[in-house]
């Protein structure tokens, strides 16, 4: 006999009677038990409610009879659900709760859990039965399919639900943001998926979650990944982020961050808290971070990042390309090279473009722009603007009184406060 396959939904599960061979009521399903980690979606077991309160069985206790109902086979045993175990209950843990579309870049509610069951025979051992978690219903059908659960027949029900759109997300476009990190670790649930994601989706996610979920999502993210995302988020909620991390944690994430969106994030906290976040900080970082604290926010200085790529003036294109491989911030952000001379004075600005283009001996010096464009340390932000967009440039360089270099202003930079303004 080919196997057989049944699809329908947690809803439609939820208040099945459960009975023994003889017939006798065993209890009624109140949950389902889903396995995580290498085992996703493989439906381990149903909570059984009854006078002894929540009970577990194992799918391999149970069949399904042709009428619908659930059956314990002979010798199946009920055993007591623990707070210890690893399972994703679905009606606790999902129904009614944010999750994260990860293909739709999305937050959205679960109104419903989309279940397959399949018989698949076993030659003389008879049938082994198997349920799988196929997705979750996001669209108007699920909450119908609630709404109407027990006030009209199942038949009723679904002919009225297959009249309204079906919305659901595949079961391995869904990622779980669980609040309790003990319980995260303990369920293997880890943001893979996320975190192959852009920042700015993940920003993003993070704006569309409730409070609690936020945190518990950017602490469980790479803190190379969590700064990125943080970055990209807006800087209200940037602050109310950090304030709801110990310094510890945060210092971590600061830590990854461009050291001018640092500074800028640390100057909007009040002082007791941004000297704690320093003080946990690497003394490296903290010492880039708290030299911007210095320069007022509006400022080319309080603007720039102290994250770029130098070589000496008569360094030649092969150095420059080491000089870039050991770079350890962003690599995304080098658009140009820049030429030092004695004390750090700025020499040239090279273009990246040319030095691809260049053979490995080449002198530097030759490939720099004929005219070199910067601003000084106190240059207002507007003004600064006003440069990118009369120059077209991609980068600008900061340099004190003396033609040393302080820092660069990124383009990102110059996008980023002009939004913020608007």
């Amino acid at each position: 006999m080919a196997d057989v396959h049944a699809r329908f939904t947690l809803t439609m599960l939820l208040g099945t009677p459960v009975t023994d061979a003889t017939g006798k009521l065993r209890g009624k399903v109140k949950d389902v038990a889903v396995a995580t980690g290498a085992d996703a979606g493989r439906v381990a077991g149903l909570v059984v409610k009854n006078r002894d309160g929540l009970q577990v069985v194992t799918l391999a206790d149970l069949r399904r009879t042709p009428s619908g109902a659930l059956e314990l086979r002979t010798g199946a045993q009920l055993r007591p659900l623990t707070e210890e175990e690893s399972f994703l209950l679905l009606r606790q843990d999902l129904l009614d709760r944010q999750i994260i579309d990860v293909h739709g870049r999305k937050v959205v509610r679960v109104n419903d859990v989309d279940l397959e069951w399949s018989n698949q025979e076993r030659g003389t051992t008879g049938y082994q039965e198997h349920l799988r978690v196929t997705g979750v219903a996001v669209g108007l059908r699920g909450a119908l399919r609630r709404l109407l659960l027990g006030l009209m027949p199942q038949s009723t029900i679904d002919a009225l639900a297959r009249k309204v759109p079906q919305r659901s997300i595949p079961w391995e476009f869904v990622d779980i943001v669980e609040v309790d990190p003990a319980r995260r670790v303990k369920l293997k649930i880890e943001h893979e998926r996320l975190a192959r994601l852009h920042p700015s989706d993940i920003a993003d996610i993070l704006e569309d979650l409730a409070p609690a979920e936020r945190e518990a999502l950017l602490t469980s993210l790479d803190e190379e990944l969590a700064a990125d995302a943080l970055e990209e988020v807006d800087p209200k909620l940037q602050k109310v982020l950090l304030q709801a991390l110990d310094s510890e944690t945060a210092a971590g994430i600061v830590e990854e961050m461009d050291p001018s969106a640092a500074a800028d994030l640390l100057a909007d906290l009040s002082e007791e808290h941004s000297e704690a976040i320093l003080g946990e900080m690497d003394p490296e970082e903290r010492q880039e971070v708290e030299e911007l604290l210095e320069f007022r926010e509006d400022s080319a200085a309080g603007r720039m990042t102290t994250e770029y790529v130098a070589v000496p003036q008569d360094a030649a294109v092969a150095d420059c390309i080491t000089a870039l491989r050991e770079f350890e911030g962003d690599p995304e952000t080098i658009t140009e090279i820049y030429l030092l001379g004695p004390h750090d004075v700025l020499m040239g600005v090279v273009p990246l473009a040319r030095l691809v283009l260049a053979q490995e001996e080449t002198r530097a010096q030759v490939l720099t722009e004929p005219r070199m464009i910067t601003c000084e340390l106190d240059a207002h932000q507007n003004d600064v603007a006003e440069l990118f967009d009369k120059y077209n440039l991609r980068a600008l360089p900061v340099v004190d009184k003396q033609r040393r270099l302080a820092g660069v202003i990124e383009a990102d930079h110059v996008i980023a406060f002009l939004r913020e303004s608007r």
